[in-house]
């Protein structure tokens, strides 16, 4: 799965719903947390599009109890041949045992999504850049979720997704909430990377997503000419 081009995925607990995203998506996000027998879903799914693999704990929005099973699991899901990247928590990073599943995924030439979340609020500007670096350190892609109040806490976070990819990090960003949900699809527009968005509406994983039919016909009503496909040219450091 190549970054350096910005990618649609689909969010999803359940690989049957590929085929209706085929049209729209670039790849699958298969939320192991949320899926019923996700490693049997995995040895049978036989979709056209890539999946980005996840196994989300709790304290992160998702469901998976945050042990060595969790981890364990998201490891074998890296067998698969379907399997073409995988995200990981830079907290599960940086405690240690999420340094298992980088070094599996780099092994077998897999990108890694390290991801961190903030469900309450935005942090200050500093603070955004600060894990924003971090994650982009650890992973091929720095994945940052916050929840936005005002435009002001948006801005903020276009503002740390611009600037660091034009030092070069590759990043994903998005703004969580009805204040940040026109993120999704501005972002890209800053540099970010990857976009979210269930096949269904009412499977949405996060507060403020748009379905994927949605998000997908807005990316291509700001962005025609597909420009936020190209990487800003790090020289440009202005906003």
């Amino acid at each position: 799965m190549d970054f350096e081009a910005f990618v649609l995925a689909a969010s999803t607990a359940d690989l049957d719903d590929e085929p209706r995203a085929r049209e729209h998506a670039d790849a699958v996000e298969f939320r192991m947390d949320l899926a019923a027998d996700p490693l049997g879903q995995l040895a049978g799914y036989d979709g056209e599009l890539p999946l980005l693999v996840t196994n989300r704990v709790q304290a992160e929005g998702g469901e998976a109890s945050d042990n060595t099973e969790r981890l364990e699991k998201l490891e074998s899901a890296l067998e698969y041949p379907h399997v073409e990247a995988v995200d990981v928590e830079l907290d599960a990073v940086r405690e240690g045992e999420g340094e298992r599943i980088v070094g599996a995924a780099r092994e077998r030439d897999l990108p890694v999504v390290v991801s961190t979340h903030d469900f309450d609020s935005t942090p200050d500007s500093e603070r955004l850049r600060s894990l924003l670096a971090a994650a982009a350190e650890h992973g091929d892609v720095g994945k940052l979720a916050v929840t936005a109040v005002t435009a002001d806490d948006v801005l903020d976070l276009f503002r740390a997704t611009w600037e660091l990819t034009c030092r070069g990090s590759t990043v994903a960003t998005m703004a969580m909430g009805e204040a940040g949900r026109h993120s999704r699809a501005v972002a890209p527009l800053y540099g970010s990377r990857i976009g979210y968005a269930p096949v269904d509406p009412a499977d949405a994983t996060a507060p403020g997503q748009y379905d994927l039919v949605t998000l997908a016909g807005l990316l291509d009503a700001l962005d025609p000419d597909g420009a936020r496909r190209q990487r800003p040219d790090p020289s440009d450091t202005t906003f």
